[in-house]
């Protein structure tokens, strides 16, 4: 493959990643607590640890799917993916019903 054709595809990547990331991430909890701790601390400083923050669970992230991706079925991460998803949200909502 041509290195121009490579170059190509990593920065479509980049940018649908950044693009979906993005998207999924407005309003979320995480977005929320980044507001009240920008209300209570400086602005660097509350940018450059929830910066940092994200950077760790995404290379968490990363490092778990590229493991579990060569040692199982795609359809196997999702649906897992899609449990734990599940079981966080109705942890959540019963820590929040509970308070």
């Amino acid at each position: 493959m041509p290195q121009e054709a490579v170059l190509t595809m990593i920065i479509q990547a980049v940018i649908v990643v950044a693009v979906v990331f993005f998207l999924a991430e407005l309003g979320d909890k995480t977005m929320l607590a980044t507001v009240t701790l920008a209300t209570e601390h400086g602005l660097f400083g509350t940018w450059l640890g929830s910066t940092v923050g994200m950077v760790a669970a995404d290379a968490l992230a990363i490092v778990v799917g590229r493991h579990l991706g060569t040692r199982l079925p795609e359809k196997a991460i999702r649906v897992g993916a899609a449990l734990l998803f599940f079981a966080f949200a109705v942890w959540l909502f019963v820590e929040a019903a509970s308070a």
